[in-house]
């Protein structure tokens, strides 16, 4: 009988009727999209039911997720965040590598990717949010968001290819200093943006930084960047420089 409730329509349809005038925004069950925490471990639960439909269980689990989100980011919503460095990542051409090894393999890499990459950042960092085949982690101090980019990228580079389908992924990585705007749990802002586009701007295996990232770090980082001069500056501002970590 439970298994009968759980796929009825029409009660399926009221929770999600129901959940559309609760506060918060209706999301949707995706862990790899969602920070750490209550809500993920929520998501992780359940995204193996998310494959049934309809699915009331989903819906409540829907419900359930949408409240805390809202009750939990309402407090700090709109915020100052302060002076952090934003770091993004993922892995260069994961799409076409997917389309090429199949989803098997490529949830495999991802699963591993992230239990060698997310205690990594996590070390001086937080990790705002996984983004499919990468992570945005917020710094306080740039030369840690920068140490996380290099420790990740070459710990990527270290993972076996047998496990990747014969394949060696290369992670890329952008680094930005700013003030991102704190909302809900998650950052935004002309800041974040910034970052999201230096790292679309890096190539497989680099590492890619602002000038404000450069001029924080101090004369000591002399050397260790070059200007990037050949760079795509779609979404980037004119008044922004990119460096690439010389390796």
């Amino acid at each position: 009988m439970a298994e009968r409730l759980d796929g009825d329509p029409l009660v399926a349809g009221f929770v999600r009727w129901a959940r559309r005038h609760l506060p918060g925004q209706d999301v949707a069950v995706d862990p790899l999209s969602l920070g750490p925490g209550l809500a993920t471990d929520l998501a992780l639960r359940l995204a193996p039911v998310a494959a049934h439909r309809p699915s009331v269980l989903r819906e409540l689990g829907s419900t359930a997720l949408q409240l805390w989100q809202a009750q939990h980011g309402g407090e700090r919503a709109g915020g100052d965040s302060g002076e952090l460095a934003v770091l993004f990542t993922d892995i260069a051409g994961f799409s076409d590598w997917t389309l090429e090894v199949g989803d098997e393999v490529a949830l495999t890499a991802l699963t591993r990717i992230a239990e060698v990459v997310e205690p990594a950042v996590a070390r001086r960092g937080t990790l705002v949010k996984r983004l499919g085949d990468g992570l945005m982690v917020v710094f306080p101090d740039p030369s840690d968001a920068l140490a996380a980019a290099e420790w990740t990228r070459d710990l990527v580079d270290g993972l076996d290819p047998e496990a990747m389908g014969g394949h060696r992924l290369r992670q890329r990585a952008g680094v930005h200093l700013g003030r991102p705007r704190f909302d809900g749990g998650d950052y935004f802002g002309r800041d974040v943006n910034i970052a999201a586009r230096i790292a679309d701007a890096a190539e497989g295996g680099e590492v890619c930084v602002s000038d404000a990232v450069c001029r924080v770090l101090g004369p000591g980082s002399d050397g260790r960047f070059r200007p990037r001069t050949d760079l795509n500056r779609k979404g980037v501002p004119d008044d922004v420089e990119v460096h690439v970590l010389v390796r």
